[in-house]
């Protein structure tokens, strides 16, 4: 950091990634060792209802890509089952129903203004 607060560094990108709560603290301990800011915000996925994290991540255009890389190595995709009642059943029996779930949904965001105090 400068004397006058600011960071050095310019922030270009505001990555915004949801990832699976098992994958979160790997993912951000990875960044946070490559230099990126990173900022955690509980959330749940809308689909299963499952545990998620919300990372914002700072990043100046050059180390964007070297982000995303970290978050793709740190979060993959799993299966996860779901029961679904079967069709034309007399009783109400579900099934199993294999989905896959996880991974990263990255949006990176162009920032206009930052400051650090």
């Amino acid at each position: 950091m400068s004397e006058s607060g600011k960071s050095e560094q310019e922030m270009n990108d505001l990555l915004v990634a949801v990832v699976q709560g098992q994958d979160a603290d790997i993912a951000i301990e990875s960044l946070l060792d490559e230099g990126f800011g990173v900022t955690r915000l509980p959330s749940m996925g809308g689909f299963l209802g499952r545990k998620s994290a919300t990372l914002m991540i700072g990043a100046s255009m050059e180390k964007v890509e070297q982000a995303i890389d970290i978050l793709e190595k740190n979060c993959r995709k799993r299966v996860a089952f779901i029961a679904m009642p079967m069709e034309n059943s007399p009783l109400p029996m579900p099934a199993p129903t294999p989905i896959t779930v996880g991974g990263a949904s990255i949006f990176a965001l162009k920032v206009d203004h930052y400051e650090d105090y």
